[in-house]
C-alpha cells in the first residue's frame, strides 16, 4: 500500500480508534490529531525536526495510553544529547495530550533523531505510568531504553525506538508508524495479544501467523498515506481481510494541567528566601507554564500568602520562642 493512493476526504478533528483483527490474535490504536495538535504549536512554536518529533511523540503517547489499561497520566520523554536536550509528551486517562521541548539553536535542521537527540550516543527515552490513585509507598512506573539498536548503531526515527522498547521491555511484539507536519500529528500500532493462543503450540503458531500478517500490511503504510487519510479509511484499506472489529472512538484533546495553585506549591518547594529574592529583584514573580506558555504573577501580597501557614503555625515545644 503506497502513499500514491488517491485519498479519501478526512474528517477534520481528533480521533483515537481501537481495534481488533481477525480472531482476536491482533490488537491496535490507530490515532489522527488535528485540533489539538494545531493547539500546541500555537501555544509553544517548534520548527522543523524538533516540531516533526514533538508530533510523533504526542501522537506515541495517545497510541500507549491507548493500548494499556491503565488510570494515570502516560508520559513520554526523550532526553537528548544532541541539540535536543529534552523532549516531553504527556496523555492523561481521558486522553488531554500537552507536549514541550527545550532545544539548542540549530535543532530544527537536524536530519533525524540519531543527529537530534544522539549525536553522543548517549541519549535515552523514557516511559513513566503516574497512576491517578497511588497507592501508600506506591511510585510511578518507569521503563527506559537507548536509541540504539541492539548492534549500537543510532535510530534515525521514534517509531523504531518505540518498537524495539515494546519488545525488549514490555514483551509486547509491536509494529508502529508516526509522522507528523504542520497540520496533524498521526500514528498506527498493531501488536500480537499477550499471552493469546490457550497455551498450546498450535495455537501459539496461530497467534504468531497472524499478527505476522497483521505488520506486513501494516509496514505498507506510508507516512505521507498515514497523515493524509482518516483512521477509519486506513483501518479499511490495510485490513480489510482480516474483519476489523473497531471499538467506540475517542477524542484526543489539547489539556494543561498547569494551574495558580500547582505553581504555589512550586514556589513553596522553592522556599521563602528564594521568592523573596526573587521579589527583591523584579517587584513579582513570574512563572510561564512550559508546556502551554500560560504566566502566573505573583507580588508580595500573595508571596506573604504562600508562606502564611508558616507564620501561623505555633512554635515547636522542642523550639520554645
Amino acid at each position: 500500500m503506497g502513499d500514491d493512493v488517491a485519498g479519501e476526504v478526512a474528517v477534520a478533528g481528533d480521533t483515537l480508534l481501537k481495534f481488533m483483527l481477525g480472531e482476536g490474535n491482533v490488537r491496535g490504536v490507530v490515532v489522527r490529531l488535528e485540533d489539538s495538535w494545531r493547539e500546541m504549536q500555537r501555544r509553544r512554536h517548534h520548527d522543523g525536526a524538533v516540531r516533526s518529533l514533538l508530533g510523533e511523540m504526542t501522537a506515541a503517547s495517545a497510541l500507549l495510553a491507548g493500548s494499556l489499561k491503565f488510570d494515570g497520566t502516560l508520559v513520554l520523554q526523550i532526553q537528548g544529547d544532541g541539540p535536543l536536550r529534552l523532549a516531553v509528551a504527556e496523555c492523561q486517562p481521558d486522553f488531554g495530550l500537552r507536549a514541550t521541548a527545550h532545544a539548542e539553536a540549530g535543532a530544527e535542521a537536524a536530519p533525524h533523531l540519531a543527529a537530534l537527540a544522539n549525536a553522543h550516543g548517549m541519549g535515552r527515552c523514557a516511559l513513566t505510568l503516574d497512576p491517578r490513585a497511588r497507592k501508600p509507598g506506591q511510585t510511578p512506573y518507569q521503563g527506559i531504553v537507548a536509541l540504539t539498536d541492539d548492534t549500537g548503531q543510532s535510530h534515525t526515527d521514534l517509531a523504531a525506538v518505540l518498537r524495539q522498547y515494546l519488545e525488549k521491555s514490555e514483551q509486547i511484539p509491536s509494529w508502529v508508524i508516526l509522522a507528523a507536519d504542520d497540520d496533524r500529528a498521526c500514528g498506527l500500532l498493531v501488536q500480537r495479544m499477550p499471552d493469546a493462543g490457550g497455551g498450546s503450540a498450535a495455537g501459539r503458531e496461530k497467534v504468531d501467523e497472524d499478527f505476522a500478517r497483521a505488520m506486513y500490511l501494516a509496514a505498507t503504510l506510508g507516512r505521507a498515506e498515514l497523515l493524509r487519510e482518516a483512521p477509519e479509511v486506513l483501518l479499511r484499506r490495510l485490513f480489510w481481510e482480516e474483519s476489523p472489529r473497531v471499538f467506540e472512538p475517542r477524542t484526543p484533546h489539547f489539556h494543561c494541567t498547569c494551574s495558580r495553585a500547582r505553581v504555589a506549591d512550586m514556589l513553596r518547594m522553592l522556599g521563602r528566601d528564594e521568592v523573596e529574592s526573587v521579589l527583591k529583584e523584579r517587584g513579582q514573580v513570574d512563572v510561564a507554564c512550559e508546556f502551554c506558555g500560560a504566566g502566573y504573577a505573583f507580588d508580595l501580597v500573595d508571596a506573604a500568602q504562600l508562606f502564611k501557614a508558616d507564620i501561623d503555625q505555633p512554635p515547636s515545644p522542642s523550639h520554645p520562642q
